[in-house]
């Protein structure tokens, strides 16, 4: 046995180094964030809640029934129902089951279109696992509430152009995806809204 380690055990150093440690954080501000009265700051490409991105100019989701989503998931979590219509694909269903979701957001950055997005909503829980399994409907209406509470004029998701590929190897649509206005969205519900109630 060394000297040094011989003092160290007499003089129990190690004990008083973690003591000091332990006083030293008694006195520091802590670090515990009071939920739900506090929030900490949501940083861009957070992988939230599902949703379906709603076209700004037709209302529709955006989704052409490629499957490359379903294709590219890890998990297997989503599930795509398509018909062919008038020589066109149409989607007829889309669900995905959150429950088994590993937020890989995969299927975002697959997504030829960006019509998929995992919002920046994370405050969504549930008793049953059914009410975890998001149809077309359900996703298109978590799109709308998330726009809802968004606090810029344009959304524009991380994962549609993914950073560390060549844009040339992206399909036309992604290339030219531009951030989507929100006013313009929320415009057009409060119409609908109007429309409907007259």
């Amino acid at each position: 046995m060394k000297l040094k380690e011989f003092i160290n055990r007499i003089f129990l150093v190690e004990i008083f180094k973690g003591l000091s440690l332990t006083l030293k954080m008694l006195f520091s501000k802590p670090v515990t964030i009071q939920y739900p009265f506090e929030r900490r700051k949501v940083y861009d490409g957070f992988r939230g809640k599902h949703a379906l991105v709603r076209d700004p100019f037709t209302d529709n989701d955006k989704c052409i029934g490629c499957m490359r989503c379903t294709t590219v998931c890890p998990s297997r979590c989503i599930y795509i129902k398509r018909e062919k219509k008038e020589n066109k694909m149409v989607v007829i269903d889309y669900v995905i089951d959150a429950s088994r979701c590993i937020y890989c957001a995969y299927c975002v950055e697959a997504c030829p279109v960006c019509a998929l997005v995992l919002t920046e909503d994370y405050e969504y829980s549930a008793y049953t696992r059914n009410s975890l399994i998001f149809n077309k409907e359900q996703l298109l209406k978590n799109w709308d509430d998330f726009i809802k509470k968004w606090q810029g004029d344009f959304y524009f998701n991380k994962f549609w152009q993914p950073p560390g590929i060549d844009p040339s190897r992206w399909p036309k649509t992604k290339r030219e995806q531009k951030p989507i206005p929100i006013k313009r969205i929320i415009e057009n519900s409060k119409e609908k809204a109007d429309e409907s109630s007259n």
